[in-house]
């Protein structure tokens, strides 16, 4: 297995250790610190998995199969966590409604079922720059939810540069990855309405 393979391997069993790191039964000291690591480390992955790949004429099939399914278990998990964790704490500042997690996972799962149904016809679609963005925003909004739980268990003089903005940032950031996450979706299927409608 290649370095870039490596990489995305890691991101499945990173995104275990960050749920696992959110949802510990026991208050450990920095939990929610933790998840926060495990999240951006996980990331980290994200980006240079392809970059490496590219760089170094590493493509396989594997790497071309998993890599976004790794990208998508990670967000797509960490949202559902979020669901849960809004649940357990109401007073929660920012809250990640289930009706937004539902759009975020159900336009993965649609773009993920049109790819499918393209490779049956041999044809391979590309990465738009929209769903580009959406991803990207994904995992700002992401990292922006874990800091505002991340900075309470911080020192103060750390926690205070962080408490005044960093929830209404994360839910700014939040209605904005919806929008862009349910758009990117409805363009991309508009734009490769061929591909099923042929079918109907």
């Amino acid at each position: 297995m290649n370095l870039p393979n490596k990489l995305t391997a890691s991101r499945f069993v990173l995104t275990v250790v960050f749920l696992v790191a959110l949802f510990w039964p026991w208050n450990i000291p920095f939990r929610n610190s933790f998840a926060l690591l495990f999240f951006c480390l996980a990331g980290v992955t994200d980006f240079l998995d392809g970059r490496i790949a590219r760089s170094r004429k590493l493509i396989t099939n594997f790497g071309i199969l998993m890599d976004p399914l790794a990208d998508k278990i990670m967000t797509c998990s960490a949202f559902i966590a979020f669901v849960e964790s809004t649940r357990l704490h109401p007073n929660a500042p920012v809250k990640v409604g289930a009706w937004m997690v539902i759009i975020i996972v159900a336009r993965e799962l649609a773009i993920t079922g049109l790819r499918l149904l393209a490779a049956s016809k041999n044809i391979v679609l590309a990465a738009e720059r929209y769903g580009k963005h959406k991803t990207i925003s994904q995992i700002i909004t992401i990292i922006a939810l874990l800091v505002v739980d991340a900075c309470q268990e911080w020192p103060d003089g750390l926690k205070n540069l962080f408490v005044a903005w960093a929830p209404t940032f994360a839910e700014v950031m939040l209605w904005l990855t919806v929008v862009l996450t349910a758009m990117s979706g409805i363009i991309y299927l508009w734009r490769n309405r061929a591909l099923y409608l042929e079918d109907v």
